[in-house]
């Protein structure tokens, strides 16, 4: 099974992170009791690295901060654009899977990465 795409969000989405962690580092420090606050910004940084979707020949993944779902193409019967411009796949059984990075204006990019399974009608006027 050959991966044809991924997609993470960008690495320096990790620079407020680094932030966060300097800026609770005294808190943190102060009292025992504060030292898990330092899970913190160690949370944030595992879910930049991890949150994301993954495109190949057999189905799409949607990983999320602890689990992760895969719907296989023969499965998909569209998807849909929720709220903020969010994906969402729809399955046959109308079940729904969030694509986490992806939003309205990544369409026509995801349905090159399908290798023609998903349509993107032309915006109006074209």
């Amino acid at each position: 099974m050959a991966s044809l795409a991924r997609l993470r969000l960008s690495r320096v989405t990790l620079v407020p992170v680094v932030f966060l962690a300097v800026c609770v580092l005294p808190f943190a420090a102060a009292s025992p009791w504060a030292a898990p606050v330092l899970l913190l910004p160690v949370l944030a940084a595992v879910w930049v690295l991890r949150v994301g979707v993954d495109v190949d020949d057999d189905a799409i993944t949607s990983r999320g901060l602890v689990g992760q779902r895969r719907v296989a193409w023969d499965d998909l019967a569209g998807i849909r654009v929720v709220r903020n411009a969010r994906l969402r796949l729809v399955t046959s059984g109308g079940r729904e899977v969030p694509l986490p990075v992806l939003r309205a204006r990544d369409l026509p990019r995801l349905a090159g990465w399908s290798g023609g399974r998903i349509d993107v009608p032309a915006p109006p006027g074209h």
